[in-house]
Parts: structure tokens; C-alpha cells; sequence
């Protein structure tokens, strides 16, 4: 079982695709750059409120991995923060940091085509 991330137009040639363990993992390394400690968060096993946390990461962290879509608004608001992240991942030396990096890569350039497009982003 895994992870699908998609325009949500029809296009299957555009889409990022992770098992579900994978995707938890590469979340939980941007809610950590963000300060956000995923176990403690309501959705992850804790009971902090998502409206006490400030990062405009929030719509792709605070989503079920499985269903569900990101708007093309969101998509705009998730990009900036994600793709300086994904930068400063490229930036570390290791094959750990290079994967996230690589992959966080694809999902940013699926978010651009949503945001072209207006459409949303959809989880499957």
C-alpha cells in the first residue's frame, strides 16, 4: 500500500508516489524543520490543536495520507516553505537528506502543475 499524489485533472503521467512509511517519515522530517513535533499533534496520537501551530506547511502535514486533496491555494501556500526546505536538504552531505531531497523535488514540481492548472492535489 502506498502513497499517490496527483493532479487531480486526469494527467497520470504527473504524479509522486511513496509507500505510506516513507511518506510519514519525509512528513515528519518537515514538520521537525518547522519545530512541530508530529506525535504530539491531534491526527498523529496527541491532542495539540493544529490551530496552535504557525507554518504554512500545516495543509500538507495536517492531511491523512490516504484521501482527501490540497486545493491549488493550498498547493501556493505549501510551495515557498517546501521548496526552501527541500533546498537545505540538498545541501547535507548524506544519501538520507539526498533521497528526501529528491523526492520532496517531485512533489514540489506536482504542486506547480496543480497551481498552473487550478486544480487540487489529490491523495490517493
Amino acid at each position: 500500500m502506498g502513497v499517490i499524489l496527483t493532479p487531480a485533472n486526469d494527467d497520470v503521467t504527473c504524479n509522486v508516489s511513496w509507500s505510506c512509511t516513507w511518506f510519514g517519515h519525509f512528513r515528519r522530517e518537515l514538520a521537525t524543520a518547522e519545530g512541530v513535533d508530529l506525535d504530539s499533534m491531534v491526527g498523529f496520537g496527541g491532542d495539540r490543536s493544529w490551530d496552535t501551530v504557525e507554518t504554512s506547511l500545516a495543509p500538507l502535514l495536517n492531511h491523512p495520507d490516504d484521501s482527501g486533496d490540497l486545493t491549488a491555494a493550498e498547493c501556493a501556500q505549501v510551495l515557498p516553505r517546501l521548496s526552501e526546505i527541500i533546498s537545505s536538504w540538498r545541501t547535507k552531505p548524506s544519501e538520507h537528506w539526498q533521497a528526501y531531497a529528491e523526492r520532496g523535488q517531485d512533489l514540489i514540481e506536482v504542486m506547480q502543475v496543480c497551481i498552473r492548472q487550478g486544480v487540487s492535489l489529490m491523495f490517493c
